[in-house]
């Protein structure tokens, strides 16, 4: 390997040696063969600054070193603030070999894209929202543009995976190959991904037809070096002579303490938490009369804020924290950020590395601080609080990253129909009109909508065809309606997702607050909300108002979990921590403690009150009038349980993966589960007509119910998951002859 670079061009071979690198990385070496050979499709998943970037340019720049007509490389990345960045790393190389770059996305510079339009050559850096505007408003140019086209890379491959972002863009990939008379001579294409679960399974999501194969390459001497604390505080309430505790005023001291005078990155799940700490982090700068170096960075704020906060995290010039949400998640280079803190229990796995990532550049340690806050135990707390699962979850995720390098992997029984309904009115805008069995061939049965069958493509387009989206002609062929003319002229039509639907939250004439629907809400079902317990009475979609009522019961828990979708993987080693009574990670012969003091007492109550509740040996716990189960598993299947009780007349809610059913004893829940284990159960698509939110993604509004009701069904419940712990939780109800 060590001669690889000599396959490069000489002037790439210059470039290298100008940078004073001694020489190329193993992933840089790996991927020249496959890149140059153009025969193959290439994923290179290596950490975050192992050169992924490089490992693809230095060979697909050889390669197009002597291309003096037609675009020769189209990148594709998630953010804008990404191409900017790689507009700049790509600078000098490009410079050397004469080669322009062009970043093109609704920000970039409209004299840099009046050149390319010119006179088209080099390197375009896109969006793939981008690329549909380019592909619907001027395709004749894209078809002659790119027609020497030799390579198509996509960076951040993971935040693609198993969304409807990600259908969008292998559809516009697909359709591009269409246009340019490629798919039986497909143009290969390279995905970069840091984190990426099931690393065998992907090359099938990065190009659903295999018509081309694809190459795996990644570092195998990656030996990344973490510095993990998870620290714990009490939000206590004060009683007797104890002034009360607020862990979050607590939590900004210790930022103030650990992140001034330097630069982080601190992720708050949402917004408003965002904002919040952010606040109160600015007031201690004032309190002590010294400059703010404290921002917050989220997607509603303007451009022009988040690129100045992102300009000065890359120039190093001032101390800098960004509290953030995912938005500073993927690769955008803001220079070295010294650690990464999160606050609150991660979203997921991989998006856990992915934010560890961004510390521990240019050779040092990746330093993850997790502050995790709990409610301090009275007589009234509930089961999930005194479980501490906010943090056993935290503790267990870091496990997974760390003992066994697991991450999730992206759900490929997923039908996206909001995507393919976006698709089949971009493609008609596209061509003009279309046949339904062009359309068919195009998008489901050779594109990416594979799952979606000709019963269920056949039921959308008629749908489509009553609400105006499209019509067809005499002649046979598909153009599109009124409303579908209206849609596709509007700029925000190129995007397909969007963030999750906000909905006011009435309680009798009070609105108490709005929330985000982007988890399971059912009639009957009980929620936690601004602190209190709450039952679902009705949810009016045209008004996108959720109706509810007070609802008596034990003190609601602090952490509910709420929009997030658990891996069953995560909840069993959850289970299994609380099992073993230990959390620490095996390194060697020795354990690692990665805890601070408050954490551990906080785990060591949680195993306390496991252990007390026999949580151990038996499912089903009851405290007062309110039963408890703990299926230990994933969201889905959380989620079919409880819309199945729900059915059978129960109040039901699950929070943190804990399902608590109301009003009910342990007996009655016991004889329930029991009966659903024998019983024919519903399948998704039945427990999904029972929603009536299913509106999640961009353009569900405009699928028919039935076909709602099917995606919506396979993204939220689980049947056979249900069923196989029904059946597992009554056998071993039937062997103990007693309890649960």
């Amino acid at each position: 390997m060590i001669d690889e670079h000599k396959k490069l061009d000489i002037r790439v071979q210059q470039w290298i040696f100008k940078q004073g690198w001694a020489n190329l990385r193993e992933v840089q070496c790996l991927s020249i063969e496959p890149i140059l050979s153009a025969e193959t499709d290439v994923l290179i998943s290596a950490s975050t600054a192992a050169g992924k970037t490089e490992a693809f340019f230095l060979p697909a720049i050889s390669a197009i070193a002597d291309q003096k007509e037609g675009i020769g490389i189209l990148y594709i990345s998630p953010l804008k603030a990404l191409i900017n960045d790689q507009d700049r790393r790509l600078e000098s190389l490009s410079d050397l070999l004469d080669i322009p770059v062009t970043p093109w996305h609704g920000d970039s510079l409209q004299s840099r894209k009046n050149k390319l339009k010119r006179s088209p050559a080099g390197i375009v850096l896109i969006t793939p929202e981008s690329l549909e505007s380019l592909l619907i408003r001027d395709a004749g140019w894209v078809k002659s543009a790119f027609s020497n086209l030799k390579y198509i890379v996509i960076d951040e491959f993971h935040a693609f995976l198993g969304t409807e972002r990600g259908h969008h863009l292998l559809s516009l990939l697909h359709r591009l190959e269409h246009l340019l008379g490629r798919l039986k001579s497909p143009i290969p294409r390279t995905a970069l991904s840091a984190t990426l679960g099931e690393l065998e399974k992907v090359p099938l999501s990065l190009r659903p037809n295999q018509s081309l194969p694809c190459k795996i390459i990644k570092d195998s001497h990656s030996t990344s070096t973490f510095k993990i604390q998870v620290k714990g505080y009490v939000n206590s309430v004060g009683v007797d002579d104890k002034a009360p505790v607020d862990a979050e005023y607590q939590i900004c001291q210790d930022l103030l303490k650990f992140c001034r005078g330097g630069n982080h990155l601190v992720f708050a799940n949402s917004r408003k938490r965002t904002e919040s700490i952010a606040a109160t982090l600015s007031d201690f700068c004032d309190q002590k009369t010294v400059p703010n170096e404290f921002f917050p960075h989220h997607g509603s704020l303007s451009k022009e804020l988040r690129e100045s906060l992102e300009k000065r995290l890359q120039k190093e010039q001032f101390p800098t924290t960004a509290v953030c949400t995912m938005t500073l998640e993927l690769g955008i280079d803001i220079g070295k950020v010294n650690s990464v803190v999160q606050v609150t229990a991660p979203h997921s796995i991989s998006s856990l590395r992915q934010r560890m990532g961004r510390s521990g550049r240019r050779g040092g340690p990746s330093i993850l601080r997790m502050l995790i806050a709990e409610d301090e135990l009275t007589k009234d707390s509930s089961v999930i609080d005194k479980l501490r699962l906010e943090l056993v979850q935290s503790l267990a995720m870091i496990r997974l990253l760390i003992s066994n390098k697991w991450y999730e992997p992206a759900d490929t029984s997923l039908y996206h129909f909001s995507a393919l309904l976006h698709q089949t009115l971009a493609v008609i805008a596209q061509w003009g009109g279309i046949r339904a069995e062009q359309l068919f061939k195009l998008l489901c049965k050779e594109g990416p909508f594979q799952n979606v069958g000709v019963e269920n493509f056949k039921a959308l387009l008629i749908h489509m065809g009553q609400t105006e989206l499209i019509t067809q002609l005499g002649n046979g062929e598909i153009v599109l309606g009124l409303l579908g003319e209206r849609i596709t002229n509007h700029y925000s039509f190129y995007a397909v997702f969007k963030t999750p639907e906000e909905f006011r939250v009435i309680s009798g004439v009070n609105t108490i607050g709005t929330l985000p629907v982007d988890s399971l809400v059912l009639i009957g079902q009980h929620i936690i909300f601004a602190g209190k317990r709450w039952r679902v009475k009705d949810v009016d979609t045209d008004k996108k108002v959720i109706y509810v009522e007070f609802s008596k019961g034990g003190k609601p828990p602090k952490f509910g979990g709420g929009g997030m979708s658990i891996h069953d993987v995560v909840r069993q080693e959850m289970y299994r921590m609380l099992k073993e009574g230990d959390y620490k990670i095996s390194v060697g012969d020795q354990k690692v403690d990665f805890a601070d003091t408050p954490a551990k007492e906080l785990f060591h109550e949680s195993i306390s009150f496991f252990n007390t509740a026999g949580l151990a040996n038996r499912s089903l716990l009851q405290t007062g009038n309110t039963t408890y189960i703990f299926t230990w598993l994933g969201d889905k299947i959380v989620n079919t349980i409880v819309a199945l009780l729900i059915k059978e007349g129960y109040e039901a809610g699950a929070y943190a993966g804990v399902i608590e059913v109301e009003k009910t004893s342990l007996e009655d829940a016991k004889a329930t589960l029991q009966t659903l284990a024998q019983a024919q159960l519903p399948n998704e698509t039945m427990l999904a007509e029972s929603v009536l939110e299913k509106q999640v993604e961009k353009f569900d509004e405009f699928l028919p119910d039935d076909v709602l009701s099917i995606g919506y069904g396979t993204k939220t419940f689980d049947t056979n998951g249900a069923k196989k712990w029904l059946e597992k939780f009554s056998l071993e109800v039937g062997n103990r002859g007693m309890g649960s």
